[in-house]
């Protein structure tokens, strides 16, 4: 069986924790951030854990998972 590529922009966007759950930096955060409330960009900070379902999906891009 050929090895399955991994998708380029998932090795750039996302990180796996050791428990298997997935990490991915905010959206929103490049531009027009004068409409957006203290709050909103406060939370933006960190890195968000993805949900279980868009997790399966970034898994699927990377099948033998990031370094």
């Amino acid at each position: 069986m050929p090895k399955v590529k991994t998708k380029s922009s998932v090795k750039k966007r996302f990180k796996i924790t050791a428990t298997g759950k997935v990490k991915a930096g905010p959206g929103m955060k490049r531009h027009n951030l004068s409409a957006r409330t203290t709050k909103a960009k406060r939370t933006n900070r960190r890195m968000q854990v993805l949900t279980p379902m868009d997790a399966r999906t970034v898994k699927s891009w990377a099948p033998y998972g990031l370094d």
